[in-house]
């Protein structure tokens, strides 16, 4: 028995491998579209790419070709990157001038492996010393140690110009630059060049920087570094270099033997013209160098000196708080310091006291009080009495005046000049009001003088009348004392 085939069955199959086929077509075509497309637009492999155009016009406006030889700079202060290309004129002149996007270490040369010193010299770049499958997106290999570091015991590997950014005694450049410097010395080794030069220094060689740098330990290295930066300066050709001696040397020829990085240079001989040239431009730069740094030190000794015044300002500063600090933990208040002072202010500082009526002691508590006398009023004045009427004794101020109807006690010491007068019966005038004229009103002013009226005794005062103007400034020191508070 034959099986039937279902025709439902073919159909859906047939179409499901028509559309995986059509897929798998239309992935090879996108796939060889973008190959054409990279290709194109110069976007393929990083080693292959084309450089910017804007850089190529650049080219072609200062002469340059794509293939023309490179030459490279590098300083470090300026945070510089430059690619000089030769033009038509087959001299050197600036392409470009890229930021260093990190630099390892300070200025100064590399000495030691290890020590992540970004290296500075002479180095020469061949082809195999580029690498474009590098972990830093693409690299060239400086060549450090080059002769001169090996012969001076310097050490160190893999010291490159990369990308990436990060730096641990490299030059470190953005993707985007190493990528175009990559490609210019690519398209110089393309167009016949060898190598290319790279030359690393602390910073551009002018009289300026050298004076600024004018302590630094490496400055002898940096001034034989100056003479191949001259050479180039003066020339704009890329100067010949070698080593002997331990140094480098710059478009010298031996006269006699041959040129050893560790052992002494030979008899050397140098273009007179270029070396007259140099020899007028050092002297040119060291004179200058030597007045900047002039300039520089007497700047540096104003600014030490101003410095060291304002160090003494701020001891002196100190020294003053520190006294004053100490007098205020040390100090006793003023009225332990001056006792009588204390005394002295707690007579006006005391509150009042209050103030009491005195009762009479003879009369009781209902009877008029003795009458006040006031220090300010001036002294009685003696005047003649009229007829019938008693005038004290001015010489006797114990005199006593009696008055009839009424007895008076002795006084205790009768005083030789006392005289004693007895009122007539008959009465009185009226008293003038210029001046007192009975007993009465005269015996109060008196200053011990008893008087008796009406049967009344008044007992006479314990002090005399000379001594009462002094109770009565006592009275008013003592009244002005206690209102003092009151202020």
């Amino acid at each position: 028995m034959q099986a039937v085939q279902n025709p439902a069955s073919t159909r859906t199959r047939a179409p499901r491998r028509g559309v995986a086929a059509r897929l798998l077509l239309a992935a090879g075509l996108a796939a060889l579209l973008a190959g054409c497309q990279a290709d194109e637009l110069g976007f393929g492999p990083q080693s292959t790419r084309q450089a910017e155009r804007e850089t190529r016009q650049m080219m072609s406006k200062l002469g340059m070709t794509e293939t023309s030889p490179i030459l490279i700079r590098i300083f470090k202060e300026e945070n510089a990157l430059e690619v000089w290309k030769k033009d038509r004129s087959g001299r050197y002149a600036l392409l470009k001038s890229y930021e260093i996007c990190k630099w390892s270490g300070k200025l100064g040369p590399k000495i030691k492996e290890g020590d992540r010193q970004a290296p500075e010299g002479y180095y020469t770049i061949t082809p195999a010393q580029m690498n474009p499958k590098s972990s830093y997106y693409l690299s060239f290999n400086t060549g450090f140690p080059n002769a001169y570091d090996r012969a001076n015991g310097r050490t160190g590997t893999h010291l490159m110009v990369h990308g990436a950014c990060s730096s641990a005694g490299c030059y470190a450049m953005t993707d985007a630059q190493i990528q175009e410097i990559y490609t210019l010395a690519r398209d110089a080794f393309r167009g016949g060049q060898k190598s290319f030069q790279l030359q690393a220094f602390p910073f551009r060689m002018t009289p300026d920087n050298l004076a600024r740098h004018r302590n630094d330990p490496n400055m002898p290295f940096w001034k034989m570094l100056k003479e191949g930066y001259d050479h180039f300066e003066l020339t704009r050709s890329e100067p010949k270099v070698d080593v002997c001696g331990r140094k480098y040397v710059f478009n010298a020829t031996p006269v006699d033997g041959t040129l050893s990085p560790a052992a002494a240079c030979p008899n050397l001989s140098v273009p007179q013209e270029l070396q007259l040239a140099i020899a007028a431009r050092q002297k040119a730069d060291e004179a200058k160098t030597i007045e900047i740094a002039a300039r520089l030190e007497a700047e540096e000794r104003v600014a030490a000196e101003k410095a060291a015044r304002k160090a003494e300002q701020q001891i002196m500063l100190a020294q003053r708080e520190a006294e004053r600090q100490e007098r205020l933990a040390n100090r006793q208040p003023l009225t332990e310091s001056v006792p009588l002072l204390g005394t002295v202010l707690s007579a006006f500082v005391a509150p009042p006291e209050p103030m009491q009526l005195v009762a009479d002691p003879v009369s009781g508590p209902n009877a008029n009080p003795l009458p006040k006398v006031d220090p300010r009023t001036p002294a009685p004045v003696a005047v003649a009495a009229a007829p019938g009427q008693i005038t004290p004794a001015a010489t006797a101020p114990a005199a006593t005046a009696t008055i009839p109807g009424s007895t008076a006690p002795a006084p205790a010491a009768a005083a030789p000049a006392a005289t004693t007068a007895a009122v007539s019966p008959a009465p009185a005038p009226a008293a003038s009001p210029a001046a007192p004229t009975t007993a009465a009103a005269a015996a109060p002013i008196a200053g011990d003088t008893a008087t008796t009226i009406a049967g009344e005794t008044q007992p006479a005062p314990a002090a005399s009348a000379a001594a009462e103007p002094e109770q009565g400034a006592t009275s008013y020191v003592s009244a002005v004392t206690r209102l003092i508070p009151w202020f």
